[in-house]
């Protein structure tokens, strides 16, 4: 328990160094794969984010990871996250890595089913309506659960239908 209160000043700098260089290696990627690589548009994109994370944190704090290993690492990420990316264009890909959006509530009606599928409450729909500013449930025309696993709330005048591409999954 002792080595947890000690440290040397050579540990410190290889830490210090460490963690200059996977961020350069982090900024340069980025730049070279654009703003995808943090995005939260699939779950594919979340986990990438998580494992680009933990691999930033194993090397810098790590005495058993070099920090060219990490840049290694961090670069077959990043080439994965280009790759996927590109073919997602195509439907097969898309269906087997992205989740559908499923509709929570639509045109006044609560859809209980998909709540207990998409592990949501009601007072998570409440919530939600109310960050969207709704007053009045006739103004909700669909509560949407993402694929980033976010909730939307589309809602407007009563005599206004949502146009079918918005909601076309």
């Amino acid at each position: 328990m002792k080595e947890w209160f000690t440290n040397s000043t050579e540990s410190l700098l290889a830490i210090v160094l460490t963690a200059v260089g996977i961020y350069i290696a982090l900024v340069v990627f980025t730049r070279i794969s654009g703003k995808r690589s943090f995005s939260k548009m699939s779950s594919f994109d979340f986990a990438i984010t998580v494992a680009l994370g933990s691999i930033v944190a194993t090397v810098t704090m790590s005495k058993s990871v070099s920090l060219t290993q990490g840049v290694f690492g961090l670069g077959i990420m990043y080439f994965i996250q280009i790759i996927v990316a590109h073919a997602r264009r195509y439907k097969v890909v898309r269906q087997a890595i992205d989740n559908k959006p499923t509709f929570l509530m639509k045109n006044g009606e609560v859809f209980y089913d998909n709540l207990k599928k998409c592990k949501v409450t009601e007072s998570d729909i409440k919530a939600k309506l109310r960050e969207a500013n709704v007053i009045q449930l006739t103004e909700v025309k669909a509560v949407i659960f993402e694929s980033t696993g976010d909730i939307s709330v589309l809602h407007g005048a009563s005599d206004k239908a949502i146009d079918q591409w918005i909601i076309d999954f």
